[in-house]
């Protein structure tokens, strides 16, 4: 299928691994021009070097920024210009009893997980509305619904970005620009694969045993029955960008696994 994406040029937040990176490599299969982001230099550069490699007709390039930094933050708007296609991907988690999350620490991963999609959307949207196209995709969570009782703070700010998300998408009624979120399940990124290894080894097992293991314990009723691959979320998020999504807009949809029972 031709996705008719070789004339639009995406931004991917927080996308030099994981399901940001995979996002980057399926909208560069389809023609696109990507510009990748990161808050490590070197960490960026291998990314987009990376991308490259793999792709070496495709427009690619990177922007250091770190969304807990408002210079940083400012400095990265004022170089995104004729944004086709935007992907409010970037997010931290952690496991924290409620009890000890401190107030600096909702505030910091509403500011990382919540407030990047909404300057991106802000200084980005206007724009799109003024060409009539565009596309802005948030990528949130199943447990934005189904709230982890150990991350809750996580779980709330992937509520509030299928809020925003829903909000936005009533501003572009009558318009060739959409905006849609994406639920994701259990997904295997480097960040999950390197905790995964950590606990492996402490129960001495592998790698493979501690991921079933993980996913019974916490997702006993998922009709997957595995970790989703960052590439299987890149390709819901791909045909979103497309022209030919156009009529999905205003939708949280879910690639989930099944973990979901419902929406």
């Amino acid at each position: 299928m031709n996705l008719e994406l070789t004339s639009k040029k995406a931004f991917i937040s927080g996308s030099t691994q994981g399901i940001g990176f995979a996002i980057a490599q399926q909208l560069l299969v389809e023609g696109a021009e990507v510009i990748i982001n990161g808050r490590q230099k070197l960490k960026t550069e291998k990314a987009v070097f990376q991308l490259q490699q793999q792709f070496p007709d495709a427009t690619i390039s990177g922007i250091v920024a770190d969304f807990s930094n408002h210079e940083e933050v400012h400095h990265l708007l004022e170089q995104l210009n004729d944004i086709d296609i935007l992907i409010n991907n970037i997010g931290i988690f952690e496991l924290k009893d409620f009890t000890t999350i401190s107030d600096e620490d909702w505030y910091h991963i509403f500011e990382i997980n919540v407030m990047s999609s909404v300057k991106l959307s802000r200084h980005l949207m206007p724009k799109m509305l003024e060409k009539n196209w565009g596309r802005i995709i948030f990528i949130s969570s199943e447990s934005g619904v189904n709230i982890p009782g150990n991350m809750i703070h996580y779980g709330m700010t992937k509520a509030a970005m299928m809020a925003v998300s829903n909000g936005l998408s009533k501003l572009t009624k009558g318009t060739e620009v959409t905006v849609n979120t994406i639920l994701g399940g259990p997904t295997y990124s480097e960040g999950v694969a390197e905790t995964v290894d950590y606990f492996a080894k402490i129960q001495n097992m592998s790698a493979e045993q501690m991921k079933a293991a993980i996913i019974q314990q916490t997702n006993p009723d998922s009709l997957l029955q595995r970790f989703i691959e960052p590439k299987e979320i890149a390709n819901l998020a791909t045909f979103l960008s497309s022209p030919l999504s156009i009529a999905t807009n205003g939708a949280s949809l879910r690639a989930d696994g099944g973990v979901l029972k419902t929406m």
